[in-house]
């Protein structure tokens, strides 16, 4: 069976474009390293018809598929289950750029293009493509981007992967191509089909290209690096500095003492901000498409604020800025080499974070005597990536074993009370999906499972994750 699959599969895309046995495995675990399956093969497509091609080969002989990109998945969405028979179906080689229209401000980009390289193409015609994901951007690729809804440090003014879309072209569970590849911001006639697959982690279809919105690249910045004294009150500033700088502002992140320490022991050449240690800081940015220097108006904005910070520095200089958001985009990476966490991805609304991390926080600490929290974040979304470990490695291992469930339970239920949400941007993958069926709501999770067995009555697509 397995041979005869790959004869196929190779008569489809090519004697270099299936791999099979232990050349597959390192598509078959996850960027964290949590998550391994086993698969048939990992197939390379190079372009929509050999998707579809495929696609209805596994249809007609039931095997499950597992859309991958750039495999930065960080709740195990792309990589297979450990039984089953299962295909990874791998885009990286459809990674052309189609078109890029600057009059119309749009791109149309295959799914495979690095996130990186879509943002250089929009630079190299004068336009921004605003996504921004700090720990994976040079190796994750659009589809996946596009099919977790991705967030990233500018949901704050652009919002998130979704709402940066016109149009989708998508390979269906049966091998039929939906080309909705438009790039109109006006289309009122019907359905609008295209989120129903952004978001749904390949489980409804495979996104095989998309219409990328462009904005105005911008032409000054301003970054300021706050020290403040409790998230209580970067909620506040960040309420006055849209007051005061309205849609200028580009990002808005928090970061705990614990994060910057674990940055600065792995990441090298990374220093303090400050002379002084401070428990919490605040990265902020404004950015504009006039010429006019911004880091006046940021520093009489911070300056009319009020009590609460206590050291702030700005800079309009881009170096200078990528040493703090050096500091932000390295922490991901600092707890990968410190060991396992316990992650949440959560959202609250941005006016109860501190009420959310506060809470959170003495529940923990109560419950867990000696644990480290690492807080950081999105404040200006409302999404606090909130994890948590123990000190000692061996004693942490022993702690995760035994005592996540009841981590997840307590940091959930403080989300639930505060009307948030158990995934902000990560995804749900195999991780939350336990989860999700305790802390969604019933009918919402009767009405995915309804579009699920509409779109792909067999269950194929990107099976255990999700619903």
């Amino acid at each position: 069976m397995q041979k005869n699959l790959i004869d196929l599969l190779t008569a489809i895309v090519g004697n270099d474009a299936v791999l099979a046995g232990e050349p597959a495995a390192p598509y078959c675990t996850d960027w964290r390293g949590r998550y391994s399956g086993d698969a048939l093969a990992v197939v390379f497509p190079s372009s929509t018809g050999q998707v579809a091609e495929v696609v209805r080969l596994c249809a007609a002989s039931q095997i499950a598929i597992v859309p991958q990109g750039g495999n930065t998945s960080l709740c195990g969405a792309s990589v297979p289950l450990a039984q089953g028979e299962q295909i990874v179906l791998n885009l990286s080689r459809m990674n052309r750029i189609r078109d890029i229209d600057p009059e119309n401000y749009t791109m149309t980009v295959e799914a495979g293009c690095k996130l990186a390289d879509v943002r250089g193409a929009a630079e190299n015609s004068n336009r921004f493509f605003p996504l921004g994901l700090t720990a994976t951007q040079k190796f994750c690729e659009i589809g996946g981007n596009l099919s977790t809804n991705a967030g990233g440090i500018n949901v704050l003014r652009y919002g998130n992967a979704r709402d940066l879309v016109l149009g989708l072209e998508v390979v269906l569970p049966d091998g039929r191509v939906w080309n909705g590849l438009r790039s109109l911001r006006k289309d009122n006639s019907g359905y609008d089909l295209k989120h129903l697959f952004m978001g749904a982690e390949g489980t409804l279809g495979i996104i095989t290209a998309a219409v990328l919105k462009l904005f105005p690249r911008p032409q000054t910045e301003a970054t300021a690096c706050v020290a403040v004294r409790d998230p209580a009150v970067a909620v506040a500033l960040l309420a006055h500095l849209r007051a005061n700088c309205g849609d200028r502002i580009s990002a808005f992140e928090i970061i705990s003492r614990s994060s910057l320490d674990l940055v600065f022991k792995h990441i090298p050449e990374t220093r303090e901000p400050f002379t002084d240690k401070h428990g919490w800081i605040v990265i902020t940015q404004l950015a504009d498409v006039l010429s006019a220097p911004l880091d006046e108006a940021l520093r009489e904005a911070l300056r009319s604020f009020g009590a609460g910070i206590a050291e702030l520095a700005i800079t309009s200089d881009s170096d200078h800025a990528e040493q703090w958001w050096k500091l932000r985009k390295n922490i991901s990476e600092a707890q990968k080499r410190e060991g396992l966490s316990i992650k949440h991805d959560v959202s609250v609304p941005v006016s109860r974070i501190a009420e959310f991390i506060s809470r959170a926080d003495t529940g923990l600490q109560q419950a867990f005597p000696g644990i480290r929290i690492v807080a950081f974040g999105h404040m200006g979304d409302g999404n606090i990536h909130y994890n948590i470990s123990m000190l000692d490695a061996m004693q942490n291992q022993e702690f995760i074993s035994l005592q996540e469930a009841a981590v997840n339970k307590l940091v959930y239920a403080v989300v639930r009370e505060l009307n948030g949400s158990i995934s902000a941007e990560h995804g749900v993958g195999q991780l939350k999906r336990a989860a999700l069926r305790e802390h969604k709501d019933p009918l919402e999770l009767e009405l995915m499972r309804t579009i699920k067995q509409a779109l792909d009555p067999h269950g194929l697509m990107n099976p255990g994750k999700v619903v």
